[in-house]
């Protein structure tokens, strides 16, 4: 834990001004816990950088501790312009589990994604830890999960880039099958992110 938090560190001091957070870009951060057992399907809308609008559908499979997602979708740019296509794919893994010395969960996420559009392509990989603790509402089903993920993220293209977004962020579980999320960063990429999500 120390050595990756020395080279988390040592990587921040060479943060530019990149503008990039999760594999599609896009303010849109994950808990350390997934709420689903064995899969789940949705559609997140995000407004990174005040103006652009992109559209993404997600899912996501456990296996074990770990489990990887996928993204799809669209960001429509200000002003003319092609409108992009975002892809991208996601590891979560349970790194760090509660105690009476360290009051959060946490987990590791890294991502690869790619920005197309004609003659201006982008390839971004993210790596980010996820801290946080779940909330349960006594006598409901119905639960918090706020958390924050420093996100590291590479960016290759017409040259590479480094930026560094911090990621917060909520999930609520409010029935046994759908998640309302919703998420924002500071730093490299502002802006928020919400999704609807459906766990099985």
């Amino acid at each position: 834990m120390l050595r990756t938090t020395v080279l988390f560190m040592s990587a921040l001091a060479t943060v530019s001004t990149a503008a990039w957070a999760q594999a599609t870009g896009t303010p849109s951060y994950n808990a350390p816990y997934r709420a689903f057992e064995r899969s789940e399907i949705g559609i997140v809308v995000s407004f990174p950088n005040g103006g652009s609008t992109a559209f993404e559908g997600v899912y996501r499979r456990a296996n074990g501790r770990f489990d990887l997602g996928f993204r799809a979708g669209i960001l429509d740019t200000q002003g003319p312009g092609d409108a992009i296509i975002l892809l991208g794919a996601e590891a979560r893994q349970r790194v760090i589990t509660h105690n009476t010395d360290f009051p959060l969960d946490g987990a590791l996420v890294v991502g690869l994604g790619a920005w197309l559009v004609s003659d201006n392509s982008f390839l971004i990989i993210p790596v980010g830890l996820s801290l946080g603790r779940r909330i349960d509402v006594e006598g409901s089903a119905v639960s918090i999960v706020p958390y924050v993920q420093p996100t590291l993220s590479l960016l290759f293209g017409n040259g590479s880039d480094v930026g560094f977004t911090l990621g917060l962020g909520g999930d609520f579980r409010l029935t046994r099958s759908f998640d309302a999320r919703i998420s924002a960063g500071i730093g490299d990429l502002e802006g928020v992110s919400i999704a609807a999500i459906w766990v099985h």
